[in-house]
């Protein structure tokens, strides 16, 4: 019998590096780079260095770019256009699998059970095995409703056409009364239109519905309304044809469209969206026009009362689904069954898998949309962790977010053991304990944005140590307990919490100084600050959400930053302002001052050229002749933020209103971007930082920020601290949600919370100093603190 053992010197084993050449995407400068394959390698450097940029924009871009080529033109119709990246070579790709950052569609609908697909097994065991039997998976499904019919069929038989009765009956498990939502809702009516006035006079108070707008020349132009009487001399039916009129089919002028009464039109357009994915105006309408109730019948379990009354060794499936993970996978190892044993083995390597994972906190039956960032990111490598693919790809982007040191040490073990099924692992990182792990790290830099770009170092840790580079001289950075703390004016009292896993929590969070809430992931922290702190505070909160923004959108237009910058062109120049928009007259007829033309070739990848009548600067040629201080306004968008700051400080283009929002983003370590850099070319740590820029302008007398490390660099969490001390130091309290031991170690006070995470949580193990916290180490917080500084 032949040897299968590969013969020494065989070519297939020489391609045992990822090869990139000439790599120029964004601000790469023309770098090139050899990555080992069945590795694990880590990218790091400052924030906006480029390290996504190489990672995500290059590598994985182009290996799905490839795979997607391989589908036919049909499918590929479908599929998101990737564009080549900007490279001249990638040899030795393999299939690359993204786990990012990106939230979790916050569809109301979704849950951790049915995102990761556990929910659908869980359905299948209670089918098989639930008593009484009440029908197939779909009987438990909440967002199956249960629906009927009857009726005349026509059928061709031996050559003729008969006509026969039909009936049929689907058994779903969606609850009839809240429809699967769990919640039942009550809209204010007043707060959805001014009764006093007709339509034509504005009659419309929901966001977006303006006289001019479809939303409201829907009702208008229907002929179903008399738009000029004032709704409250409706009669009954023109009431009810308002408010709750069935979808039926209008002409409106020359365009058909389908009519349909305002409440069930408000419920679909803005109800059924998660809150947390709504848009800050829509969510503060909704929760100033709707009260939401747990429905009565279902209690708030989404399901009929047939799907309940199914039972599996003593549960039903809302019960199993609003079990802890780590207590249901307890529970799936009890049943014995060898009809189900296989969906039983697949159940329980998936449960364990989130316990291994460290969320064996959660529940299945949570919205999805609640999922912090990390724990989305985590969610999404459970289905990787049991796969037996080999020789792929992995990329993460920052797997350490939103983990305690003591998780840390688990995620490390996960990517270990990734790798060492034989997969090469990308990892973009700034946290020393995970790039401590890595065979291979790329450090690029040596500064952000124009000043980055470039590989400063490639090799071994013990190299990067002694490298000359900003990551390997803040690597082995320590930062020291504070001498003195600051003494608190007053406190905000917390009483009776219960907000998910608080078990009625008593405590007192200092005001005037600065504050840092810690602990183990899932422990309760963000449900003692945002769900118990007292409605009237005077409250500025700065969460980990997304900022969204297209191609047009730009840190000068999040910012505000444009308006008073066009306001100073206007008066300079005795023009009006809108001039100076380049979504608005000033554009660029050509490119509609997208300073791009971007050419569709159907299911070939879009191609994008620099408009040749602007040459990319996005404005009208007349405009780009008024002037304020010598500049036009495409060279000022065209200005890194510090330049900028200096620009309107002082002299002819000295502008208050600019210069006060350009120090807050020099602040919070953004001078290097430039005012005009689309916000979608950004970095996850530009975006948080950009976002915490802009709400520090909000007037409030406490800040609370939720993990504002999240894609620092090491360098620059320095420049954090120094910005939460400003903060403080102008009279503000600042309560911070946070696992970084440097700004542990910062803090005035902390209060840690645990023990552990889920039902071992939600209670006070620790209120002091952070050197009362470091002498007690009776917490795990308190035994990573002190092995931090002391290190």
């Amino acid at each position: 019998m032949a040897s299968t053992t590969p013969t020494p010197g065989h070519p297939a084993d020489s391609h045992d590096l990822l090869r990139v050449q000439g790599a120029r995407e964004n601000n790469l400068k023309n770098i090139s780079v050899d990555i080992p394959k069945r590795r694990l390698t880590v990218f790091t450097g400052v924030s906006g260095s480029g390290k996504s940029s190489l990672v995500f924009g290059t590598i994985a871009a182009e290996s799905q770019r490839m795979i997607n080529e391989t589908y036919s033109a049909f499918l590929q119709g479908f599929m998101p256009n990737l564009n080549r990246p900007d490279v001249d070579l990638l040899a030795g790709l393999t299939t690359a699998i993204i786990v990012d950052q990106e939230r979790m569609g916050a569809n109301s609908r979704s849950t951790v059970g049915t995102a990761t697909d556990v929910n659908a097994m869980l359905r299948i065991v209670f089918s098989r095995l639930g008593d009484p039997h009440i029908g197939s998976p779909q009987a438990f499904a909440f967002n199956v409703p249960s629906v009927s019919g009857a009726g005349a069929v026509t059928l061709e038989k031996a050559g003729r056409t008969v006509k026969e009765r039909r009936s049929f009956s689907v058994t779903g498990g969606m609850c009839p009364r809240c429809e699967g939502m769990g919640r039942v809702n009550d809209i204010d009516l007043t707060q959805l239109y001014d009764d006093s006035k007709s339509l034509n006079e504005g009659a419309m108070t929901i966001p977006g519905y303006t006289p001019d707008g479809w939303g409201v020349k829907l009702y208008t132009g229907s002929g179903m309304l008399d738009p000029d009487k004032p709704i409250r001399e409706y009669s009954e039916r023109e009431l009810h044809n308002f408010l709750y009129h069935e979808p039926t089919k209008v002409k409106v002028g020359d365009i058909n469209m389908t009519y349909e009464g305002l409440i069930p039109r408000v419920q679909k357009s803005m109800l059924s969206k998660d809150r947390e994915a709504m848009q800050p105006h829509i969510r503060a309408f909704v929760d100033r026009a709707v009260t939401f109730t747990t429905c009565s019948e279902c209690l708030g379990t989404r399901l009929n009362e047939g799907a309940r009354s199914s039972r599996v060794a003593g549960l039903n499936i809302a019960e199993a689904c609003a079990m802890q993970i780590s207590d249901l996978a307890a529970w799936v190892e009890k049943i014995d069954d060898p009809s189900v044993a296989p969906l039983l083995s697949a159940l329980s390597q998936t449960l364990d898998s989130f316990v291994q994972i460290g969320l064996g906190y959660l529940s299945l039956d949570r919205p999805a949309g609640t999922l912090s960032g990390g724990e989305a990111q985590r969610t999404k490598m459970i289905r990787h962790l049991g796969s037996s693919l080999t020789d792929v790809t992995y990329i993460f982007d920052e797997p350490t977010i939103g983990l305690h040191p003591h998780d840390i040490q688990r995620m490390n073990e996960l990517l270990l053991r990734l790798r060492d099924k034989g997969n090469t692992v990308l990892v973009v990182e700034h946290k020393p304990e995970m790039i401590a792990i890595a065979d291979h790290v790329i450090d690029i830099g040596p500064g952000a944005g124009t000043a980055g770009g470039e590989i400063c170092f490639e090799g071994s840790v013990r190299g990067l140590r002694a490298a000359d580079t900003p990551t390997g001289r803040h690597l082995d950075d320590r930062a020291r307990l504070k001498d003195a703390v600051r003494s608190p004016r007053g406190a905000l009292e917390i009483r009776g919490a219960q907000t998910h896993n608080l078990r009625d929590i008593n405590v007192d969070i200092p005001l005037g100084i600065l504050t840092v809430i810690t602990g183990v992931a899932g422990s309760g922290k963000s449900s003692l600050v945002n769900g118990s702190l007292p409605r009237d505070a005077s409250i500025v909160s700065i969460d980990q959400g997304a900022i969204r923004g297209s191609r047009r959108s730009n840190p000068a237009t999040y910012t505000g930053l444009l308006e008073p910058i066009r306001k100073a062109f206007a008066k300079a120049n005795g023009v009006k302002p809108a001039l100076f928009s380049s979504n608005s007259e000033g554009a660029c007829p050509v490119c509609n001052g997208n300073g791009m033309i971007y050419t569709d070739l159907g299911v070939m990848a879009s191609v994008a050229t620099v408009c040749e009548v602007c040459e990319g600067r996005r404005f009208q040629a007349e405009v780009l002749e008024y002037r304020l201080g010598g500049r036009d306004i495409s060279e000022v968008l065209a200005m890194p933020v510090a330049e900028a700051a200096e620009f309107f400080a002082a002299g002819e283009a000295r502008t208050p209103a600019a210069h006060r929002i350009l120090e807050r983003l020099v602040d919070v370590g953004l001078g290097y971007i430039s005012l005009g850099q689309p916000l979608t070319t950004l970095s996850g740590g530009e975006r948080q930082r950009l976002k915490l820029a802009n709400q520090m302008a909000e007037k409030g007398d406490i800040y609370i920020l939720d993990e504002p490390t999240t894609g620092l660099h090491l360098a620059d969490v320095e420049q954090l601290l120094g910005l939460l001390d400003r903060l403080v130091d102008s009279g503000k309290s600042v309560i911070v949600i946070e696992h970084h031991q440097a700004v542990m170690a910062h803090a005035d006070w902390i209060i840690d919370i645990g023990p552990g995470a889920g039902h071992e949580g939600g209670t006070i193990v620790f209120e002091g100093t952070p050197a009362r916290l470091v002498a007690d180490r009776s917490t795990l917080t308190g035994q990573y603190l002190a092995e931090y500084v002391a290190g």
